[in-house]
């Protein structure tokens, strides 16, 4: 048995980077990939998505160039020639790694499914069925997560984040179960293809973690673009035949029905940890099959390691990383960083996109709620009154912030508009300089952009109400 000082299960966003330090570091590793090399973020996630979100933007600019001055005639849609741009962006990424892989003197890879024998034996099953073991000191679990699929909908001819950016023709009709990011997503770049997109939430409230100011301008701005919503749905049933689908539903007590060529299941996800055998060793999870760990993602056995989407404490690409950067901080750094030292932060993809860091109102209610003394601010701007949105004829939105009144520290910031995925980052540096909110609001922005607004935002702040 091959004996590692370390081994690595999955290549996403966090596993990578580490097998890249424990080489550097002069220690031997090992890693363990069953599927495609660079997780979900190379394959189904960011790099794909985003390519896809790029080129629905380019049919809708074409599309609404007319306001402009700029006649484009008729704006034609080659989903061929999109999905073939995504592939070789995928394919790169692929290729970038096992390039470095190659380069890694201490480094094995294995092409397999890995599952714990013992605290520290790794099983690796390949495609064909051979089993070998291999040993290390420290174990780093990165398998990620996957899509959920209610067993109603097992037997349905139903398309997932993965298989639609497979498809080269564009679903005429496209009927989305799940208004969370992945749906709204999606449902906003075809219906930019050209689809006629209906999206359906079971859920009392679209968007339950954003405020319902902004969650309800989100939902406005995809009408705008076409998307039929039904929301706070009981009941729903799917049914299909000769290349149709009917889903039926109660809505307000009353039964209805949509119908459409494609379906596209996006109600969750869930972590990737039920064939790692975790409970021959007595890794601890929680009731949904997140691996439990402490602020070092280190799980009940200190030698094994959870990181990115199946420890629950993220899921996106830069809290993977994150996690990476404090594992390697307490291997091989000063053993100063810690989880808890992270500030949530994240950002929803439609265009125009959403951006949030910190708490939100709804949550500032509460914690003035639960403590009486506290006194909070509040910053709003609507981007209508924002000179760069109001140029770019795109004012849909608002950016939203939270002070501490007697701290001068920012809680948190919603941003909802052009632009807002970039600018939220003044915020998000702010917050970790742990500096006054006075320290951006005196500070002298660019014009015209949508971040100069940031500083006049708090410069006109007012007493938030509980």
């Amino acid at each position: 048995m091959k004996k590692y000082d370390a081994i690595i299960i999955g290549t996403g966003q966090a596993g990578v980077p580490l097998a890249a330090k424990f080489d550097k570091e002069g220690k031997t590793v090992a890693i363990i990939e069953k599927d495609k090399l660079g997780g979900t973020c190379v394959n189904d996630g960011c790099t794909p998505t985003k390519s896809y979100v790029a080129a629905a933007r380019r049919a809708y600019i074409a599309k609404s160039s007319q306001d402009f001055g700029v006649q484009t005639g008729d704006v034609k849609i080659d989903l061929k020639k999109i999905k073939h741009r995504k592939d070789k962006m995928v394919k790169d990424s692929q290729s970038n790694i096992q390039k470095m892989f190659d380069g890694l003197k201490s480094l094995d890879f294995y092409e397999g499914e890995g599952s714990f024998v013992s605290e520290n034996t790794i099983k690796i099953i390949d495609k064909d069925g051979k089993t070998q073991q291999i040993e290390g000191k420290q174990i780093f679990i990165n398998v990620g997560a996957k899509i959920i699929i209610p067993k109603e909908y097992e037997g349905l001819d139903f398309l997932t984040n993965t298989s639609i950016l497979e498809l080269e023709e564009i679903p005429k009709y496209l009927i989305i179960l799940g208004a969370g990011y992945i749906g709204l997503e999606f449902g906003q770049m075809f219906a930019r293809f050209g689809s006629k997109v209906t999206i359906l939430e079971q859920s009392e409230r679209f968007l339950k973690k954003e405020d319902q100011d902004v969650a309800q301008a989100i939902k406005e701005t995809l009408e705008k673009e076409g998307i039929t919503f039904h929301i706070n749905l009981k009941n729903i049933q799917v049914e299909q035949e000769k290349g149709k689908t009917k889903v039926t539903f109660e809505k307000n007590g009353e039964k209805q029905e949509v119908q459409g060529t494609d379906i596209l299941i996006s109600v969750g996800r869930k972590p990737n940890t039920e064939n790692l055998n975790l409970e021959n060793i007595g890794i601890k999870t929680d009731e949904n099959g997140y691996i439990k760990v402490n602020q070092h993602f280190q799980t009940n056995k200190e030698h094994i390691f959870a990181l990115g989407d199946c420890n629950g404490k993220g899921a996106f690409t830069h809290t993977a990383f994150n996690d990476f950067e404090i594992v390697r901080d307490l291997l091989f750094g000063e053993k100063k960083r810690k989880l808890s030292d992270r500030i949530p932060c994240y950002a929803m993809f439609i265009d125009p996109p959403l951006s949030r860091i910190g708490i939100n109102e709804e949550q500032a209610k509460e914690k003035m709620k639960e403590d009486t003394s506290l006194k909070i601010l509040k910053g709003f701007r609507p981007m209508k009154k924002v000179a760069r949105a109001t140029e770019m004829g795109e004012t849909d939105g608002m950016m939203k912030v939270l002070i501490d009144k007697k701290t001068e520290k920012i809680l948190g910031a919603t941003f909802f508009g052009v632009s807002a995925d970039e600018t939220i980052h003044g915020i998000i540096d702010i917050m970790y300089a742990e500096k006054s909110y006075k320290t951006i609001r005196d500070a002298v922005h660019i014009h015209p952009t949508v971040s100069e607004l940031i500083p006049t935002m708090l410069a006109s702040l007012e007493d938030f109400e509980k």
